[in-house]
């Protein structure tokens, strides 16, 4: 069950209008929060997303407490999760037969989707006769979805999925978000462990092959993040040399790979027994935790999420003019089940008529103004 605000009211309006308290500080509450289970990765998570580190680092100090409470963390063993919820077996039973996904050598217009369609289909069934949308998250990405002070869920990617919840069963409350890592989401859908992932997920050629995307909700980039005193200034070569951080399976990562400009950005042995995840780390946030402790010199992310840790941490800024790549984000389902993903697009097609800039007002603007409204849907011929 969704997170009820302090008062006990949900944090969702019927209409879908975003609830919530806005500006507020991100937890770390654990994930065995009430109305929250943790998908977890074979390595340990980062010490913040426990609750270990300060919620809103303000420039350098505490530092070596902050790397006290990242060592805490090297000997977590952590498990798969078997707490509530359906298992990988369950959700499969409602594959059905799905369009195809784009091969990558005819991929022009990855951003396209299924149109919209509000019949109940074998996956709609499912989720109805459960009486729950299990949907992945992050819980640490300021703005986007992270816990408030007393524990509870909310950001922009959050409302979103409690609107996807009103419209499938008549209630934005009945709803399980399960905090998946940035190199989990694909795994968490591919296996069941949720239904659909709305964590601010790039849609791009190679990710439509392996799962099904509603149409864009939101438009951003690839931008350094690095320390104000940085000569560090943009995606350039004055990145060569320097240490750069960003997460496993992330654009960030691929743009990188493509053209790194020289710098240092993989991790010796990477996803191998001897990975420190240094350099490459299971979640975009542990990022910003390795660039406060000095262990790198700048962050690759998505402009959308930097403009939330700059807010958070004065000391740190976007650098460069603006984004050096076009991206877009979708709310991902496993392929197979495109009764779901056209349902999804159904709701974004009313979310954008208003709902959507109320979100954008109320979590985004502060941090990212200047943005004229969501991006056009793009559908396929069919």
């Amino acid at each position: 069950m969704a997170d009820p605000m302090p008062d006990g009211t949900p944090g969702g309006t019927p209409d879908g209008t975003p609830g919530g308290t806005p500006g507020g500080t991100p937890g770390g509450t654990p994930g065995g929060t009430p109305g929250t289970e943790a998908v977890r990765a074979a390595r340990p998570r980062p010490a913040r997303q426990r609750g270990l580190v300060p919620l809103r680092l303000r420039g350098w100090g505490g530092v070596a407490w902050m790397a006290a409470a990242c060592a805490l963390t090297a000997s977590l063993t952590l498990l798969p999760l078997s707490r509530g919820g359906p298992s990988a077996g369950a959700l499969r039973s409602a594959e059905q037969t799905a369009a195809p996904p784009a091969k990558a050598d005819d991929c022009t217009s990855p951003e396209a989707s299924l149109r919209p369609s509000s019949a109940d289909g074998p996956a709609i069934e499912e989720i109805k006769q459960r009486g729950r949308l299990i949907v992945g998250i992050d819980q640490n990405s300021y703005r986007w979805g992270y816990r408030r002070a007393d524990g509870g869920l909310e950001g922009f990617d959050i409302d979103l999925s409690r609107a996807i919840a009103r419209d499938i069963l008549g209630d934005p409350e009945k709803i399980v978000f399960r905090a998946v890592p940035t190199n989990q989401r694909i795994a968490a859908l591919d296996n069941g462990t949720v239904d659909l992932v709305v964590r601010t997920m790039t849609i791009n050629c190679a990710r439509i092959r392996q799962v099904a995307f509603s149409t864009a909700y939101f438009r951003t980039g690839q931008q350094v993040l690095a320390p104000r005193q940085s000569t560090i200034t943009g995606f350039d070569e004055s990145l060569r040399g320097r240490r750069v951080c960003s997460a496993e399976g992330s654009t960030a990562y691929d743009a990188l790979a493509k053209d790194s400009h020289g710098a240092l950005f993989k991790d010796e042995d990477d996803d191998g027994p001897g990975d420190r995840n240094r350099l490459t780390v299971p979640n975009q946030l542990d990022c910003l935790v390795r660039l406060q402790l000095g262990e790198v010199d700048a962050v690759v992310t998505d402009a959308a999420l930097a403009a939330g840790q700059a807010a958070q941490d004065p000391s740190v800024e976007l650098k460069g003019d603006g984004p050096f790549t076009t991206e877009y984000y979708g709310v991902a389902a496993r392929l197979g089940r495109d009764d779901l993903v056209r349902r999804v697009n159904q709701v974004l097609e009313r979310y954008r008529a208003g709902p959507w800039t109320r979100a954008y007002v109320k979590w985004l603007k502060e941090d990212l103004p200047g943005i004229p409204g969501p991006p056009a849907p793009k559908y396929r011929e069919e």
